[in-house]
């Protein structure tokens, strides 16, 4: 269903931001905003855990966002968590809290995931769309990168450096000296030499800055007459220079250095430095599209029938060279088996379905790595390639899925986060088995549903005495699933009339 409106929820590093739109034929129009500064990536410690107070002002934050956004669809709203939720190793409990505290799911999305919804977000905001863009993110825990040419991104990374651990590690207490300036530069010109080589053969016409770091400094270059307005080499150097001369941001006394950006600053300017010089730039221009906006013309592109995830697993099943007549049988016939299960879902609507067919077109291609264990292969492709559109949760959902396709259920038992993904499994295990064959013979009419203690499948007596393989492959089926605690009853039917 397309809404009028819609919201997207970033949860960054250093920010937390609400946005919120209006869609007006293909365009959104901001209606609402809201800016919590979290701080988030300051309360990691070494061990990578998040502190208890961190988790608390991120909890009172999403709670208030919450509240805003009572009223509206669960697919109206998306929430995306950044560089800091991708490395807390305590991440997972603190997002069921997290989810509780907003009301809507949240995904922890890759860095160059991110990078690419920047970009998205960027790129409707440019005058001219035409040029080549080198897009710069500065964010609290990560900066993301992208070459890209009117909605179309043709470089994407993301380097773990971002204002609040730069600031952290090289500035604490806020205390700047030369040294620690050049240090800090320093560390991020060699992250950043992994990339410029082949982000300088791709080429850029304009340098683009986004998000709050890059907001501010280009800020407090104009509000102290340093620039006109973008931000240029010599006024970035005269704000350093300021910096290391007062010994604090707080110290400079320069306009435009609020209270909440302070503490960050210096592990901002030391970041933009360096890009500035690893890149070679002079002049750099700011743009108001980020994360957030991003996330919402990705919603509305779900909803015109753009989705990203369509086209990376097409592209997916063209990479790892996967037999499109047998993945085109099981999608098919793992559709019937669900629609058999759940009558009351709409397809279109419902997740789950799209899931599994994503799954059955994707089930096979660990083939290309080896045939033995193939569906082992395949889910570790599925949970950490880089796949365009999707969240960590959603590969995590995949791989989950196509892991679980074949072989013993007792080994996936652990894994599973929800008790409903075993009829996502049973749809896929039992839509892939009736095809074991990969020829286009007609399956008998089959019929499945749910009982009890689990699932119950009928199929024509007569068909099965003719296959005798897969009436032995149903049967072991049926242990399997006794294994884990899950009732498979096979009847074999007489053909009616």
């Amino acid at each position: 269903m397309i809404h009028e409106h819609v919201a997207a929820v970033d949860m960054g590093s250093n920010s937390f931001r609400l946005q919120v739109g209006r869609i007006v034929g293909n365009q959104i129009y901001p209606l609402d905003g809201l800016k919590e500064t979290v701080r988030l990536a300051a309360g990691l410690t070494p061990e990578k855990l998040l502190d208890a107070a961190s988790q608390q002002r991120a909890l009172d934050a999403l709670s208030r966002f919450g509240e805003r956004l009572r009223g509206f669809a669960p697919d109206a709203v998306r929430a995306v968590a950044t560089n800091t939720l991708r490395v807390a190793k305590n991440g997972p409990q603190f997002l069921q809290q997290a989810e509780i505290a907003l009301g809507f799911p949240i995904e922890v999305i890759a860095g160059r995931e991110e990078a690419r919804l920047i970009y998205l977000g960027v790129a409707h905001t440019l005058p001219n769309q035409r040029i080549r863009h080198l897009v710069v993110d500065i964010g609290g825990g990560s900066t993301e990168f992208i070459i890209g040419q009117n909605i179309q991104p043709l470089q994407l990374e993301s380097l773990y450096m971002g204002c609040v651990s730069y600031s952290l590690r090289f500035f604490p207490q806020g205390q700047i000296d030369k040294r620690s300036m050049k240090e800090a530069e320093l560390a991020a010109r060699r992250e950043l030499q992994t990339i410029v080589q082949p982000y300088r053969d791709t080429g850029w016409d304009e340098a683009v800055g986004s998000s709050g770091t890059a907001k501010a400094i280009r800020d407090i270059l104009q509000l102290n007459g340093f620039a006109d307005g973008d931000i240029t080499r010599d006024a970035l150097d005269r704000l350093r220079s300021r910096l290391i001369q007062a010994g604090s941001a707080q110290a400079t006394g320069m306009q435009g250095m609020r209270a909440d950006r302070q503490p960050v600053i210096p592990g901002g300017v030391a970041i933009m430095s360096a890009v500035f010089k690893e890149f070679g730039l002079e002049r750099m221009t700011f743009s108001e599209g980020a994360l957030r906006l991003g996330v919402l013309y990705d919603l509305m592109g779900r909803y015109h029938h753009e989705d990203l995830r369509e086209a990376t697993v097409t592209r997916f099943m063209q990479r790892y060279e996967v037999d499109r007549r047998q993945a085109s049988r099981v999608a098919l016939t793992v559709l019937e088996i669900y629609q058999q299960l759940r009558p009351q879902d709409n397809l279109e609507e419902t997740p789950a379905p799209q899931f599994l067919v994503w799954a059955a077109r994707m089930h096979e291609i660990g083939i290309s790595v080896a045939h033995s264990s193939f569906h082992k292969h395949s889910a570790y492709i599925l949970a950490n390639a880089d796949m365009p559109g999707f969240s960590k949760r959603d590969q995590a959902l995949l791989s989950r899925l196509v892991l679980a396709h074949r072989g013993k259920l007792e080994r996936v038992q652990a894994t599973l986060r929800e008790s409903p993904e075993w009829l996502l499994i049973f749809c896929l295990r039992l839509a892939a088995l009736l095809h074991r064959a990969r020829d286009d013979a007609t399956l008998p009419e089959i019929n499945v549903s749910l009982t009890a203690k689990g699932f119950q499948f009928q199929i024509e007596r007569n068909w099965l005495a003719n296959a005798p393989l897969t009436a032995a492959v149903l049967e072991e089926e049926s242990l399997q699933w006794a294994n884990v605690g899950i009732e498979f009853k096979l009847r074999a039917t007489r053909l009616a009339g």
